[in-house]
C-alpha cells in the first residue's frame, strides 16, 4: 500500500481558500530554532491527543520510528534528496523522539529539517548545471519518477545519476509536447529554483508544523496540528462562504492532486476537472503564462489558485488516465461562490430503458448532505435543507407516477449529520439511525426525529468509491434496516468524527495564540454494531468495477483506523427479502452488457498506469506510448458508443462545445458513461418490482 502524506489543508480546506504558510522571505538558517511556545504547544498537544483522541495509542520507540520516518518522508516524498548515509546519521535519533516529545525537546526535527534544506540547495545546483547539457533521446534507458518505496541512494554519485535521468525525463517531455529547447530550459529552472526558494522560505512555524503532524498522522490520517497563522487563515477562509474553484487537494510525490471535487464548484460543473487528475501548471486570466507547478508544496499552489469571485484561472492538468510522462490538458474555470443551492438535490424519471417494460423509475440525485444552520438558528420556515429538498422531490415524483426511486448518492462526500439522520428519516417508520462512540467509550444515538415515513416504495440506493461520511450513514441504516438494496462499489471508508481543539484555552497566562488540532475524537457505528470505517458500506450487489477497491478512500491511508463492531441497537428490520435472484440477474445482464465492458476496460488501463514507476528516455518509445495509450482509449470509447447505437466520437472535438454541456447540471442526464452505472440500478429496481408483483400474484 503506497503512503499517501494527507496534509491537513487536503482533509479540511476547498481549492481557492488556504493561503500560503511560508513567509514571504527566504529565513535564515540560524533563525530555524524551536521557539518557547512551540515547546508549549508540544505539550498541550501531547495531553489532548492523551486524553481525548478516539484511538489510545502509546507514545513508545516503535511510535518515534513511525514518526521519524513519516517526516522524512514529507520531507523527501520521493527519495530524490537525502542519502542513506543521511537517513543512517537520522536514524541515531529514531528511538529518542518519543521522549523528546514528551519533554518538549525539538531540537532534532528542526536539525533535520537544517540538513534537508542544504540538501535541496545542494540538488538545484547541480540540475541547473545539468540542464546546459545536450541529451541524446536515442540511448535505451530508463527513469524510475516514482521512488515512493525506492531504497534511498547509496551516495552522492548515486543521487547524482538519479537527478542526471530526471533532468532528462524532464527535458522530454517538455520536448514531445513541442516546446522549444530555450523555453524547456527556462520552464525547469523556475521549476528546479522555485523548489529552492519554498524551501528557503519556511521559518519555524511551518517546521514545527509538519514535524508535529509527522506524528499526529502516525495516529491516523485526520489528525492534524494547525499553527496559529494557518488557523487564522482558515477562518478568514470560511468566511469567505466557500468562494474558490471547489475541489480539495492533496500532495503526492511531485504532484498537487484532486482529491474530490465540491457539488456546485465551478471545477466540478466544467465536468473536466476530476478525482486522481494532477494539477502541473496554473495561469492567471484568460491569458496569462501557465507557470509550472510541479515539485511545488500543496499550499503554495493553492495560493496560487486561490482569488476573488468571478476572476479567472486557468488550470494545466495531468489527467488521472494518463501516465506520469502524459498528454496534459488545459481547463478555464471562473472563481465563484459555492452556494448551497447549487449542491441541490435533483430529480428525473427513467421512463424508455430497454428490459424496465413499462416501469418509470425516478431518480434524486444527492450531491451533498447541506444544510443552512445560520436560516435554521435564525428560525427560518423555509431554510435550505436536504432532506426538506428530497421530501418534495419525492412527491413530485409520486404524482408523476414512478414504481421506484434510486438515490443517487455517487460522488457524494458528505456533510451535516443531521441531514443523514433525518433523511434517513424520510424512508423508515421510525428508529435509530446511526451510533456515535466517543473516546470514553460513551454512546450516543442518533434518531429520526420524525415519526412520518414520508416514502415506502421499491427503493434502491447507487453508491461508489467517492460516496463518504454522511452518504456512509444512510446507505447503511437503508442497508441495516432492509430497506432498500445498496448498489455500485463499497464506500470510501470515513468513519470517524473531527473536532477542532484550540490550545490557547488550556493556557492561563501568557500566549494564547498556539494554534489549533483538529483532533479525532468519534467513530460512527452502524444500528447493526458495524462501523462505516475502513470497509465502508459494502453494497448488496456490487459492481465489477469495485475490483480496485482496496486502492482507493480510507483503506488506502496508513494508519487508518479498522474496521470495529459494537453491540447492535434495537430496529424494526422492513421486509427487504432475499437478494440473490436480483444478484444473479444484474450478473448475466452485465456479462455482455458494452457499458460494463467498457468501464472494466477503463479500470484495467487506470490499474496499468497506476502500477508504472519507470518511464523510458526514449523519445521514440514516449511518443508511441503516448499514441497507443490515447488510441487504445479512444477505440475503447467508440466501440462502446457504437454498441449503444451512438456515433463515435469525431477526432476534432470542440472543447469549448463539450464545457458548455457541462457545465448543465442536467448533462449527465445523457451522458451514455455516466449512466452506465445508473441505468443498471434502474434495471436492479425494475428486477426487484418485477419480482415482488409475481409474488403477490402468486399470493
Amino acid at each position: 500500500m503506497k503512503i499517501r502524506y494527507l496534509l491537513l489543508s487536503a482533509l479540511l480546506l476547498l481549492l481557492g481558500l488556504l493561503p500560503v504558510l511560508a513567509s514571504v522571505r527566504e529565513v535564515p538558517s540560524e533563525e530555524l530554532q524551536p521557539s518557547r511556545s512551540q515547546r508549549q504547544s508540544t505539550l498541550i498537544i501531547l495531553k489532548v491527543i492523551n486524553e481525548y483522541h478516539y484511538k489510545k495509542q502509546l507514545l513508545d520507540d516503535e511510535m518515534s520510528r513511525a514518526i521519524l520516518n513519516r517526516y522524512l518522508g514529507v520531507l523527501d516524498p520521493n527519495r530524490s534528496f537525502f542519502t542513506q548515509g543521511d537517513i543512517d546519521r537520522f536514524n541515531v535519533v529514531s528511538d529518542q523522539l518519543d521522549d523528546d516529545l514528551k519533554d518538549a525537546r525539538l531540537d532534532s526535527a528542526f536539525n533535520i529539517f537544517r540538513v534537508y534544506r542544504q540538501r535541496v540547495d545542494e540538488r538545484v545546483g547541480y540540475a541547473l548545471k545539468l540542464l546546459d547539457r545536450d541529451y541524446d533521446f536515442t540511448i535505451n534507458e530508463s527513469y524510475q519518477f516514482n521512488r515512493e518505496d525506492a531504497p534511498w541512494t547509496a551516495d552522492a554519485a548515486e543521487l547524482n545519476e538519479l537527478w542526471r535521468k530526471k533532468v532528462k525525463s524532464d527535458i522530454l517531455n517538455l520536448k514531445l509536447k513541442e516546446k522549444p529547447l530555450d523555453e524547456i530550459r527556462d520552464t525547469l529552472e523556475k521549476r528546479y529554483t522555485g523548489i529552492q526558494r519554498r524551501t528557503r522560505q519556511m521559518d519555524t512555524d511551518d517546521v514545527f508544523q509538519v514535524f508535529i503532524n509527522s506524528y499526529t498522522l502516525s495516529l491516523e490520517p485526520h489528525t492534524s496540528y494547525m499553527s496559529p497563522r494557518v488557523s487564522e487563515n482558515f477562518d478568514i477562509s470560511m468566511r469567505l462562504s466557500l468562494e474558490g474553484i471547489g475541489a480539495v487537494l492533496s500532495s503526492e510525490n511531485e504532484y498537487t492532486v484532486v482529491q474530490r471535487t465540491v457539488a456546485g464548484g465551478p471545477a466540478a460543473l466544467s465536468g473536466q476537472v476530476g478525482a486522481g487528475d494532477r494539477i502541473v501548471g496554473v495561469g492567471q486570466g484568460a491569458d496569462g503564462e501557465i507557470e509550472d507547478v510541479i515539485g511545488w508544496r500543496l499550499q503554495d499552489v493553492v495560493d496560487l489558485i486561490r482569488g476573488a469571485k468571478g476572476t479567472t484561472v486557468r488550470l494545466q492538468l495531468l489527467p488521472e488516465d494518463e501516465g506520469s510522462a502524459g498528454r496534459t490538458k488545459q481547463v478555464t474555470l471562473v472563481r465563484n461562490q459555492i452556494k448551497l443551492e447549487d449542491q441541490a438535490a435533483r430529480k428525473f424519471i427513467i421512463t424508455d430503458l430497454g428490459g424496465i417494460g413499462n416501469l418509470r423509475i425516478g431518480v434524486i440525485d444527492v450531491p451533498a448532505f447541506y444544510r443552512d444552520f445560520q436560516g435554521y438558528s435564525q428560525g427560518q420556515e423555509d431554510f435550505t435543507s436536504t432532506t426538506r429538498d428530497v421530501r418534495r422531490l419525492i412527491n413530485e415524483l409520486e404524482t408523476e407516477g414512478v414504481d421506484g426511486i434510486v438515490i443517487d448518492l455517487r460522488g457524494n462526500g458528505g456533510g451535516s449529520l443531521v441531514e443523514a439522520t433525518e433523511l434517513t428519516g424520510l424512508f423508515i417508520p421510525s428508529g435509530p439511525v446511526v451510533q456515535v462512540k466517543n473516546a470514553s467509550g460513551d454512546l450516543d444515538i442518533e434518531r429520526d426525529p420524525d415519526p412520518e415515513q414520508v416514502y415506502n416504495g421499491p427503493l434502491a440506493v447507487l453508491v461508489d468509491r467517492h460516496s463518504a461520511s454522511a452518504s456512509e450513514i444512510f446507505a447503511g441504516a437503508i442497508q441495516d434496516y432492509h430497506r432498500g438494496i445498496i448498489i455500485g462499489e463499497p464506500t470510501f471508508g470515513k468513519g470517524t468524527v473531527q473536532t477542532l481543539v484550540d490550545l490557547g484555552r488550556f493556557v492561563r497566562y501568557g500566549d494564547k495564540n498556539l494554534g489549533r488540532l483538529r483532533l479525532t475524537m468519534a467513530q460512527f457505528f452502524r444500528v447493526n454494531g458495524g462501523s462505516t470505517q475502513f470497509k465502508g458500506v459494502v453494497p448488496d450487489i456490487v459492481y465489477p468495477s469495485a475490483v480496485q477497491s482496496d486502492d482507493q478512500g480510507e483503506r488506502s491511508l496508513e494508519n487508518s483506523l479498522p474496521w470495529a463492531k459494537i453491540a447492535a441497537v434495537n430496529y424494526q428490520v422492513e421486509g427487504l427479502g432475499p437478494l440473490e435472484r436480483y444478484r444473479q440477474m444484474h450478473q448475466l445482464r452485465i456479462k455482455e452488457d458494452p457499458g460494463f465492458i467498457y468501464l472494466s476496460q477503463v479500470e484495467a488501463m487506470l490499474k496499468e498506469i497506476k502500477a508504472e514507476e519507470t518511464v523510458s528516455l526514449l523519445e521514440k518509445d514516449r511518443e508511441i506510448e503516448w499514441n497507443q495509450r490515447e488510441q487504445r482509449r479512444k477505440a475503447e470509447k467508440n466501440r462502446f458508443l457504437t454498441a449503444i447505437g451512438l456515433d463515435p466520437e469525431p477526432d476534432d472535438v470542440d472543447e469549448e462545445a463539450e464545457r458548455a454541456e457541462r457545465a448543465d447540471p442536467a448533462a449527465d442526464r445523457d451522458d451514455p458513461v455516466a449512466r452506465i452505472m445508473l441505468n443498471e440500478a434502474a434495471h436492479i429496481l425494475a428486477d426487484y418490482i418485477g419480482g415482488q408483483t409475481r409474488s403477490a400474484m402468486v399470493n
